[in-house]
Parts: C-alpha cells; structure tokens; sequence
C-alpha cells in the first residue's frame, strides 16, 4: 500500500442543485486534502481528507455505497467537520475516481481496501460508519483484519447494511433486473425515466437532487463492476465472524428501505456482541442523504461511548438514539 497526492480523475458530475434549493442537495464535498491510496493489487482509491485533526475527537472513515461515490457522504461528512472531526471519504474501487486494482472484486477485499485507507493516512482511534455496500465493507475490515480494528478503530457504525441474504429468497428478480437487462442503463440515463426507477429506494419525502444524484452515479459506475459488487455481496455471510468483533457498534436502520429488507439490517446485532440497533421511521435505504442529522449524531454518540469506554471490549451504552429515531437493543 503507498499514499501519494490524487493523479487519479475527478469524480463524476452529478447534477447541480438548482438555485434556492435546501442546502444539503448540494454534494460538494466539504473543503479537504485530495490524495490517494495504492493498494497491494495496484487500486487506486481517491482520497478527501476533510476537517482538521483533533486531539479529542477521533476521525471518522465513511465508506460509501453500491454504485456511489464520495459526494453521498457529504452532508454527513459537512455536519462532522463542524463539530470539529477529521472526516475521510474514499470512492470503493471501480467507483468515482478509482481504479479496480488486479485482484477479482469480493466483500473481502473491500474490507483489504479500507484497512489500506486506516494504515496509509495512519488514524487512530477511528470510527468506521459505511452506508449499505460501506457497511459490509467496515464488518469484512472487522472480521478479516482484527489487528487493525485493535489498534487503529475505536468504533462501527452500519447503516443500512447486511451481513447476509443480500441475494436470498424473494430478491432474485431484483438482482437479475439489474444485472442483467442491458436496457436498463439506456433507461436510468434518461432523467425522468432513471428518477422514477430511484425513486423507491428513498423513503418518505426526498430531495429530488438526492434521487437525480444517485441515478447519475449507478449510471457513471462502470456494468461490470456494478456486477461484480453484487455478486461478491450475493456470496457474502459474515455472521460467524461477526461474533469474534469486540468493538462499540450501532446498526442504523430506515424502516422504508426496500433495498436491504430491514430483517436483514436487524439480524446484524444478533450476531455483533453488544452492537445497538436504531431504527428511523419513514427513512428508506439511502440514510447519509435522507437522514444526514441523525447520522452525524449517530457517529457523534458513538465517538463520544468509544472515547469513554476502555481500549479493549469496550461497549457503547445501550439506549441510544439518534434524532427523532426510535431505538431497539
């Protein structure tokens, strides 16, 4: 793995905010150092090291999405930096503006990638909060890489993520519409049409700019790494190495997400020792859009246990909220 200054391209152009429009439809990313990783297969992954570090708060990683980028984690990323942490947002390889790398595209090694973000920006003390492909990214860090997790992460924080049955009964259909119809694209690239498809993977009441967005970056992430990803998510089942994962975690769950059904989401803390479970009502699947507040405050509050919890097997207190959400341990 070596760290150099980004070379790689800039990320795709999603479309711009239209004048007057709320805030955070804008995903610029908020101001940072643009670097970039090598990982050991030759991936070049496109770094944003935003905010300043700080001796009392830790840094937090945000692994993104399936067919995302960087730009999905900025309103959380913005809400972060001014509470004064040091935030990094990474595009997954074959993503944004990095590259694929030598090695076949599997859960694994996305987990290999994001160790290769914690050790080459040297964090310590870290929490890691991955959105949906992000989330199976920190637990494959998690179980494949414990050295790491013991020496560098303080903290996980899974948002409507699985640890498996990601292609188990009822979503085949899905996956195979996807995957498969080489119409689609043709149809996603035609913004009425692709905002109609995006439309259900949001909850209640979205920012039109969040659904044009997400549509724009499934379109610019390349067919056959789409593919890969959600076959390498199809085969994954993390759930027995779960159980070895002695670290504070909160699972982050939209009770409208049809992308990743919530039972899904919700078997995750039967499997991670001691992890909380907070479910957001009329949220859907893309939470670091729909919901930028509560998970800031999601990360916020678990940075906060993990700093007063002991180094090793520390918990996060159990009860937590985050927002207007309810909570179930």
């Amino acid at each position: 793995m070596t760290l150099a200054p980004a070379a790689a391209p800039g990320p795709p152009r999603l479309p711009a905010a239209r004048g007057g429009a709320p805030a955070d439809a804008d995903l610029t990313l908020p101001h940072g150092d643009e670097t970039e990783v090598t990982t050991d297969d030759g991936a070049r992954l496109a770094v944003t090291v935003a905010g300043g570090a700080s001796a009392h708060l830790p840094p937090v990683v945000l692994p993104h999405c399936w067919t995302g980028a960087r730009a999905v984690g900025a309103p959380v990323a913005r809400r972060l930096v001014a509470a004064g942490h040091r935030v990094v947002l990474y595009d997954q390889r074959g993503h944004g503006a990095s590259t694929v790398g030598a090695h076949p595209i599997s859960v694994e090694r996305l987990g290999a990638d994001l160790a290769s973000v914690v050790t080459g920006l040297d964090l310590r003390d870290a929490v890691l909060a991955g959105h949906s492909m992000g989330g199976m990214t920190v637990m494959s860090l998690a179980c494949r890489h414990p050295g790491v997790v013991r020496d560098r992460v303080r903290g996980l924080v899974l948002a409507a993520t699985a640890a498996h049955g990601i292609a188990g009964p009822g979503r085949q259909r899905f996956w195979r519409t996807v995957l498969h119809r080489h119409h689609l694209n043709r149809l996603m690239v035609r913004p009425r049409l692709g905002y109609g498809l995006m439309r259900p993977v949001f909850g209640t009441g979205p920012l039109p700019a969040h659904v044009h967005a997400t549509r724009a970056l499934f379109v610019t992430t390349p067919p056959d790494v789409r593919r890969a990803c959600a076959e390498a998510m199809g085969a994954m089942d993390l759930r027995t190495a779960l159980r070895a994962v002695d670290v504070p975690a909160l699972v982050l769950l939209g009770r409208r997400d049809r992308l990743i059904v919530n039972r899904l989401t919700r078997a995750i803390v039967d499997h991670l020792p001691g992890a909380e479970l907070v479910e957001l009502p009329g949220a859907g699947h893309m939470l670091p859009l729909e919901r930028p507040d509560e998970v800031a405050a999601a990360i916020r509050a678990l940075a906060a246990r993990a700093r007063a919890a002991p180094a090793a097997g520390g918990r996060p207190v159990a009860g937590g909220t985050a927002g207007e959400s309810s909570a179930r341990t």
